[in-house]
């Protein structure tokens, strides 16, 4: 099988992991494209054997000019490739696609459909006028299938659940500093405005005898408390959850976040916001919470957490349970696989 995955960014973000994963996997039976629109460490973590295509024109911004140059480039890669299957991710590289490729060989992956419901709502009426033109919408949650549905895009609707690989544990990872603190909280994310970096130094102030990390902070902020540790991003980030103790993600909006996945496959306690899809794979009092975005409630169900062994382990064994029976790589390209072959 000849499989075609185009998405607009190249960073590494959770769409962008999906593509990893599945090209990287299927790459050893099939013939694997991936054509993305800018240069991005992406790129890097594709096998060699996976084809790789920068298409310079696919940006964000809507852009009248590079978007029609973007339609006439993948246009002659369709007809250079003949792929049997285009896997379309993201709502720009979804529109661009789904308005070039035949309709019978195309499945569009919405990751984290509240990105445009909640942000960018200028975009509803694309989607609802494009609804038709791929055979499969993918979204990784039954929260984002029947937002979709509510916005009168309802037919070949496939939640396909988002999956990473068992993790390898690795020794002699270290954080200068941590070895001060009770405990280690971590959160993994860039900075972006729906991510609430604010409320997670507040929460740091309300509970200084824990170590606090946030990796991707790639600028400088004054005046942090002492127990916050703020890391720049690095290669392969969520190796570190494995030295933490409890992961934290306050947020405005998501879809279901690669990273808390990755956090459950180290068998991590989740505390979150209760947005998008995250409550069904963190259950309240199960293996771990999901609140509303206030700070005092956050600080306090972490502390519930970290102070009672019992329900630490429990809420660790059960990340893992989840993780297990739902999360794996394994269970994702199957799924796809199915979805490609309809």
């Amino acid at each position: 099988m000849k499989i075609l995955h185009v998405i607009t960014r190249s960073d590494l973000g959770g769409a962008q992991s999906v593509v990893i994963t599945l090209a990287n996997a299927m790459s050893k039976d099939h013939q694997v494209t991936v054509a993305a629109g800018e240069d991005g460490p992406m790129w890097d973590a594709l096998d060699r054997n996976v084809r790789k295509v920068k298409i310079p024109e696919i940006v964000r911004p809507i852009s009248l000019l590079k978007d029609i140059k973007a339609a006439f480039k993948l246009r002659k890669l369709y007809k250079t490739l003949n792929p049997d299957v285009i896997h379309l991710h993201s709502s720009k590289a979804g529109v661009l696609g789904r308005l070039v490729f035949p309709k019978h060989k195309t499945v569009y992956s919405v990751h984290g459909f509240d990105s445009i419901r909640l942000s960018y709502k200028k975009f509803l009426p694309v989607e609802r006028l494009m609804k038709n033109r791929c055979k499969a919408i993918v979204v990784a949650s039954s929260y984002d299938r029947q937002n979709m549905i509510k916005e009168g895009i309802a037919n070949n609707l496939y939640v396909i659940h988002n999956g990473v690989e068992i993790p390898e544990l690795e020794n002699n990872l270290h954080i200068a500093g941590l070895e001060n603190y009770k405990k280690t909280v971590m959160c993994i994310a860039r900075l972006s405005p729906q991510k609430r970096f604010e409320s997670y130094v507040e929460i740091a102030r309300k509970l200084p005898e824990y170590a606090f990390v946030w990796i991707g902070v790639d600028e400088k902020y004054d005046n942090l408390p002492t127990n916050l540790f703020c890391i720049g991003s690095v290669p392969n980030a969520k190796k570190y959850i494995q030295i933490a103790d409890i992961f934290v993600l306050p947020t405005n909006y998501e879809g279901v976040p690669i990273v808390i996945i990755d956090a459950l496959s180290y068998g991590k306690p989740v505390v979150s916001s209760d947005v998008g899809g995250i409550s069904e794979i963190v259950r309240n009092g199960y293996n771990g919470f999901v609140l509303h975005n206030d700070d005092n409630i956050f600080a306090d169900r972490i502390k519930y957490i970290l102070n009672n062994n019992e329900i630490y382990k429990s809420f660790s064994k059960k990340s893992l349970e989840i993780f297990y029976k739902d999360l794996t790589t394994e269970k994702m390209i199957e799924a796809y696989y199915e979805v490609y072959t309809l």
